[in-house]
């Protein structure tokens, strides 16, 4: 899918680098942020990022570490200039002179089964319902979820297609029984409430032609969570997370996990690995097996 771009005349680079994220499939949300950071390389430069050099490109580095941008951010400018580099400039020699930095990566947040329960029933609507469910029930991002069309429901073979994944990878996402029902529900009502078409979006905005955005569906989880009385910091992500984790809990293997969140790497999905405790919980130490100690008194508290 192709977005509208606007009518102000823009430069051939920029156009071409547009069509390049287009014919990738690219989100709408990876454009913005990808025109956004080789436009710090252009604003650094003062000149089109095209005439940079291998120095300019060490210098941009070194300067954004001295300014003490955050190491994420500084990965996430490093992607765009590569795919700038690689894909629309051909030139490979430079994207290798961009450093990539090493970062620990922060442990997810993750919900209780019971506290998934009680924020999905905290929303104030089966819209706001359905989209969050499908967040939790699937494992989809935020924008994988925003962007769904009703077509891209397949009650025949208990799957959600995902058309619009990260780095434009298709894929196919699990589709519950308990998911679908919600999802004929909200569809019976939206349809009452005339903003459902069976060629349209799954979860319409303001404006049924356009899909949810991002921001809305954070800010809904974000009161439905206050509502819920759960203290914990809660994003869309969030239930994406609890999703694997659960799944990793009830002892699924980890690279059909990988395949259900579209992880490229093993590793990212091995993160869950740490926060699953129910997991922990189930292994059986080895001291056990030995059997050298009887149970004695309960171990005091404290």
């Amino acid at each position: 899918m192709q977005y509208p771009q606007p009518d102000t005349p823009i430069s051939p680079l920029r156009q071409r680098l547009i069509d390049d994220m287009n014919m990738r499939r690219f989100s709408r949300e990876t454009q913005r942020n990808y025109l956004r950071d080789i436009g710090r390389l252009a604003t650094f430069l003062g000149r089109s990022p095209d005439t940079a050099t291998a120095d300019d490109l060490r210098r941009f580095q070194i300067e954004q570490q001295n300014d003490g941008v955050p190491v994420p951010t500084m990965n996430s400018i490093v992607s765009a200039l590569r795919f700038l580099f690689t894909q629309t400039l051909d030139r490979p020699d430079l994207a290798r002179r961009l450093v990539r930095l090493a970062h620990p990566r922060n442990l997810p947040v993750v919900l209780s089964r019971d506290e998934v329960a009680r924020l999905l029933n905290a929303t104030t609507c089966l819209k706001h319902q359905a989209a969050l469910s499908v967040a939790y029930g699937a494992g989809l991002r935020v924008a994988e979820v925003s962007m769904l069309k009703v077509a891209d429901v397949d009650s025949e073979r208990m799957l959600l297609r995902v058309e619009r994944g990260k780095g434009g990878r298709y894929r196919n996402a699990m589709l519950s029984e308990d998911l679908l029902t919600l999802l004929r529900q909200w569809w019976k009502v939206g349809r009452q409430q005339g903003v459902m078409h069976r060629d349209g979006w799954l979860f319409p905005g303001q404006n049924a032609m356009k899909p949810i955005s991002t921001r809305q569906l954070y800010r809904i989880v974000v009161e439905a969570a206050q509502a819920a009385d759960i203290a914990k910091r809660v994003g869309p992500h969030t239930l994406r997370h609890s999703f694997a984790t659960h799944l990793l809990e009830d002892g699924t293997d980890i690279r059909i996990i990988q395949v259900l969140l579209g992880h490229a790497k093993l590793n990212n999905t091995a993160l869950y690995a740490k926060v699953a405790t129910r997991t922990v919980r189930t292994v059986t130490s080895p001291l056990d097996t030995l059997g050298l100690f009887k149970p004695e008194e309960a171990f005091p508290d404290g």
